[in-house]
């Protein structure tokens, strides 16, 4: 079962809704196992907020080495909190594990009310046995138990693939059922609070910051934004007579996001260092 990149339209809006909350726990899941490893910081944008961005302003290498870096650095992010070593960022663990306690229960709530039981055959001595290719299903949610983890052994990413696609019913034959309006609207909350654990770890839960230093090109106050589900934004204050070279917001304000933040940070630090 792969994850759903679109939810068919008859899905429900709370399915589609705790989709998109589920695809932005996984998208960010490596962020914050990344972050356990580190001691916060007190800076904005937080750090684990600013991805590769921090690199790329402190490295000049050439476009298409830059390209490769975030792979390279994703490959070496553990899968699972039980991969990483000793934590530094105490919030960050509390996050993962609150995210993966939530989610690991809300498929074994799933799987209790919606998976079809394994099936058993008969012997040729009567007996009743499990048929061997439905217990292996690949499709099926495993329970755990005390001599083995189940399906969450494959931690928090397949859990949120698991229950996205019980969610918008995605047609595995006859092994799910219909999930109940009740467990529906349980699971799009589960499926929220699981975002907003992650997101508040990562410092991308809507938080507004005065920076400290004023803009490297006008000296106006500089006030930085993070946003659930979006990147960090920088506005100048001093509207359309900033002569930084970015473009201007809905408001007239000079706004720095995405790659732009690059050179924001570079003026940032050379400003500093005359």
């Amino acid at each position: 079962m792969t994850p759903t990149l679109a939810a068919p339209l008859a899905a429900p809006l709370a399915a589609r809704r705790a989709a998109d909350d589920l695809a932005a726990v996984r998208e960010q899941w490596g962020d914050l196992l990344a972050a356990i490893g580190r001691p916060p910081a007190a800076e904005w944008p937080p750090r684990e907020a600013r991805g590769f961005l921090d690199q790329l302003a402190t490295d000049d290498r050439a476009d298409d080495d830059l390209e490769q870096r975030p792979a390279e650095r994703v490959g070496r992010l553990p899968l699972t909190i039980r991969e990483h070593p000793a934590p530094l960022n105490l919030d960050a663990l509390d996050a993962a594990l609150a995210a993966e306690r939530d989610l690991f229960d809300l498929a074994d709530a799933l799987a209790e009310q919606v998976q079809r039981p394994i099936r058993t055959d008969r012997d040729d001595r009567g007996r009743f046995t499990q048929d061997r290719a439905d217990a292996t299903d690949p499709a099926r949610w495993h329970y755990q138990a005390q001599t083995s983890p189940g399906s969450r052994a494959y931690g928090l990413h397949w859990a949120a693939v698991w229950v996205e696609g019980r969610l918008l019913g995605e047609d595995p034959g006859d092994l799910f059922r219909p999930v109940p309006p009740l467990l529906l609207d349980h699971a799009a909350a589960t499926a929220a609070r699981a975002r907003r654990h992650v997101e508040r770890a990562l410092g991308r839960d809507g938080r507004t910051t005065t920076l400290d230093d004023p803009c490297p090109w006008c000296a106006g106050p500089l006030t930085g934004r993070t946003c659930s589900g979006g990147e960090p934004v920088v506005t100048c204050s001093t509207g359309a007579d900033c002569g930084a070279p970015v473009v201007r917001d809905d408001w007239g304000r000079r706004a720095w996001r995405g790659a732009d933040l690059v050179g924001l940070f570079v003026a940032l630090d050379a400003a500093r260092r005359r």
